[in-house]
C-alpha cells in the first residue's frame, strides 16, 4: 500500500478532487499555504494499493498542469532597492508536487 500527498494549486483542486471521486479513489484535502507566492494550495491524501499506484498518478497528471501568471513583487523592506523590479513579473504555477510513501499498516475505525 502506498500513501500519496500531492500539493495542487487551489485552481486545480476541486477539478482532482471530482476526477479522483469519479474514479472511485478517496482523498483527504487539506488547505496548505505554499512558500513562494504565499498562495493558497491544497494537500491531497491518497491511500491507494500498489496496483492503484500508476492510475492515481495519471489523474493527478491529467487535472493538475502548470501555467504562466502574472504576480506583482514584493518591494524589499530595508533591503537593497537596486534590484527591486517594480513591474509584474510571469511565474509558472500549477501542475503538482507529488510524494509516494510506503504504508506498513492501514487502520479504518
Amino acid at each position: 500500500m502506498k500513501l500519496i500527498m500531492a500539493v495542487v494549486q487551489d485552481k486545480d483542486s476541486n477539478r482532482l478532487s471530482d476526477a479522483l471521486v469519479e474514479k472511485d479513489y478517496r482523498a483527504t484535502k487539506l488547505a496548505s499555504t505554499g512558500g513562494f507566492l504565499k498562495a493558497g494550495n491544497t494537500t491531497f491524501l491518497i491511500g491507494v494499493e500498489d496496483e492503484s499506484l500508476e492510475d492515481v498518478l495519471s489523474i493527478i497528471k491529467d487535472n493538475c498542469k502548470s501555467r504562466e501568471q502574472l504576480v506583482a513583487p514584493i518591494s524589499p523592506m530595508g533591503g537593497n532597492a537596486d534590484s527591486y523590479v517594480p513591474y509584474p513579473v510571469e511565474v509558472q504555477v500549477g501542475g503538482a508536487t507529488v510524494f509516494v510513501l510506503p504504508v506498513e499498516q492501514f487502520e479504518k475505525f
